[in-house]
């Protein structure tokens, strides 16, 4: 197992990347959060697309908050290559790939940054990730995504195999939580801390994935590279999904594809990729299930939307 340098105590910092696309209001409480962090270096948010309304918004925190950097003009270059384009103008020892829709409790980063520090082990962390009633986020930690546990998965192997170590299930949040700072094979790039050097030794994201994926192939080359992952539950941060208004059924693709990008990169090597295509196919059938259903909703809201946009006018005029 690798140990890496630490930086001395007292000069540790931190440099928060959140990549953002039509994130929504709850981005202003994600950037208002993040520097109010002690130990922040400066936030960098990589705006891949956002209304003329939330622009504005966000500048006037530039203007007040000089610590605030916007990378902007770039377009929707999805979420691994935004945090690489926000990683490249990082100085700090530290770098946190933070969702938008993430909210930060105080002392957070403080927190994460000493565990980071106590641990020349690790090369990346997370905390307690919940859900806005305060339950533990499915995804926050789990084990490694693999031909092998989506089996387990599909056929809940766990129950047939109660004891095994093998046949856990690939999200563990239902499992009992951890009392103390614990090593994980996989964590997610809601909240993901890791030293800027490894980051960038490491490659930093692979920009082969668009969206969904990318933070399960980096933990799996932190792990390939003889490094831990922490999961850190005595610090929480709010992870307030859905707020995005990106169309369902593009997100869903894109996880669709990055599943097979991710096991064509690490799982096929010469027969073993004659046992991914049926993966691979169950993968593009639980897409096209989901794609009908998935644009209705999303018609029927946009239906709803304009609806209660002409309500409103029709009551102001």
């Amino acid at each position: 197992m690798k140990d890496r340098k630490t930086p001395p105590q007292d000069s540790r910092t931190c440099t928060v990347i959140i990549v953002s696309y039509y994130t929504g209001p709850v981005l202003l409480d994600c950037l208002q959060a993040a520097l109010e962090q002690e130990g922040l270096d400066g936030v960098v948010l990589v705006d891949n697309g956002n209304d003329e309304t939330m622009r504005k918004k966000v500048d006037k925190v530039t203007v007040s908050d000089r610590r605030l950097r916007v990378l902007r003009g770039h377009g929707n270059v999805g979420f691994a290559r935004g945090c690489n384009m926000g990683v490249a103008t990082a100085e700090a020892d530290y770098i946190l790939i933070l969702n938008p829709d993430c909210v930060m409790r105080p002392g957070s980063m403080r927190r994460a940054i000493e565990v980071l520090t106590q641990h020349p082990a690790a090369a990346a962390l997370t905390l307690k990730i919940e859900n806005s009633d305060g339950s533990e986020q499915r995804g926050g930690r789990r084990n490694l995504i693999s031909p092998w546990s989506c089996l387990v998965e599909l056929f809940r192997l766990d129950k047939v195999m109660p004891n095994n170590p093998h046949a856990q299930r690939i999200n563990l949040h239902e499992t009992p939580p951890f009392d103390t700072v614990t090593a994980v094979q996989c964590i997610s790039g809601a909240f993901m801390m890791m030293p800027r050097t490894v980051y960038t030794a490491l490659g930093g994201m692979d920009e082969d994935y668009f969206l969904h994926f990318e933070d399960v192939d980096l933990c799996l080359r932190i792990q390939k590279s003889g490094y831990q992952i922490l999961y850190v539950p005595d610090v929480t941060v709010m992870h307030m999904k859905g707020t995005s208004r990106t169309l369902p059924l593009f997100v869903e693709w894109h996880k669709s594809m990055s599943a097979i990008t991710y096991f064509n990169k690490h799982f096929c090597s010469g027969r073993s990729c004659f046992l991914l295509a049926p993966i691979s196919i169950s993968i593009l059938l639980r897409f096209l299930l989901l794609a009908v259903p998935l644009t209705v909703v999303w018609l029927w809201s946009c239906i709803m939307r304009a609806c209660s946009r002409a309500d409103s006018d029709h009551s102001g005029s």
